[in-house]
């Protein structure tokens, strides 16, 4: 499993959960995937896989000649570290399946780009006052530093300048549904940036992520009974031979029970019937007198 995905922003709609509340979500686009270069250490110095995303029109020779080997036309390319690679190819694809529902994940995205804006739509600045003698300052930023001392205007200043256009990362959003036949994944809440703007999602640093197998590596595995094992899970083996066991120790058991049982009942009503009868004449034979 790899740790993340790259995908698209399709837009924004809303599910209904339990007890009529309405669930905003942000409907992502997420996959396929390919593996288009593996970094090891020993050629590299570190570990990571390449994937790549998209189908570009156009490519360079540098570009198809790096992709030749998956057999891609990749249009985005990002890399995602990995503690070791060796179960990684080039030419593997990932999809949308690998992430459930109650996931966590950090969606990196670029944020919509609003050109040239002045401090008050930049940094949310209050303004001057509309009156009171004043005429052109209602929009401006006001003062931006003392005079002498420092004598300059310290790094870090709010000032008017160029708006989005930025990486921006939000973190720990809930998986609330995956469509794998659409590779669609539903994420609460929004996320930034236009429709089409390329995001990557990945799963949440320090967020618990569930024990499970995916289908498709239980059927690729030669052992799968390792990995049910694994899992916690009880294997089919398992359930038969303690089937099969049960199944045998009850039909050991019926018949000796059963003639027991008849033979028992058997002796206790011969002992009791003469008895109840010599008891039972006397009295009636008093009465009768």
């Amino acid at each position: 499993m790899i740790e993340g995905l790259l995908g698209k922003k399709i837009g924004m709609t809303h599910l209904f959960a339990s007890e009529a509340k309405v669930v905003p979500v942000t409907v992502l686009e997420v996959g396929p995937c390919v593996v288009t270069q593996v970094r090891t250490q020993e050629r590299d110095g570190y570990e990571a896989v390449q994937l790549g995303y998209g189908n570009a029109k156009l490519l360079n020779k540098p570009a198809l000649g790096h992709l030749s080997k998956a057999e891609s036309r990749s249009r985005h390319l990002r890399e995602f570290k990995a503690d070791d690679t060796s179960g990684f190819e080039v030419g593997q694809e990932f999809t949308v399946s690998q992430f459930q529902p109650g996931d966590l994940v950090d969606v990196v995205s670029t944020t919509k780009g609003r050109g040239f804006q002045g401090g008050m739509r930049r940094w949310g600045f209050k303004g001057g006052k509309a009156t009171h003698g004043q005429g052109d300052r209602g929009r401006a930023v006001g003062s931006i530093g003392a005079g002498t001392d420092p004598g300059r205007v310290l790094k870090g200043k709010k000032m008017p300048g160029h708006m989005g256009d930025k990486r921006k990362t939000i973190k720990r959003l809930r998986v609330e549904l995956v469509d794998t036949d659409r590779n669609l994944l539903m994420v609460r809440g929004p996320v930034p940036g236009s429709r089409n703007t390329m995001v990557m999602v990945r799963y949440a640093h320090g967020a618990p992520i569930a024990d499970r197998v995916l289908a498709e590596e239980i059927v690729q595995n030669d052992e799968p009974v390792e990995i049910l094992e694994a899992v916690g899970e009880e294997t089919p083996e398992a359930a038969v031979a303690e089937e099969s066991a049960a199944t045998e120790a009850v039909e050991e058991e019926t018949p000796e029970a059963a003639v027991a049982e008849e033979s028992a009942a058997t002796e206790a009503v011969e002992e009791e019937t003469p008895e109840a009868a010599v008891t039972d004449e006397p009295s009636e034979e008093k009465e009768a007198n």
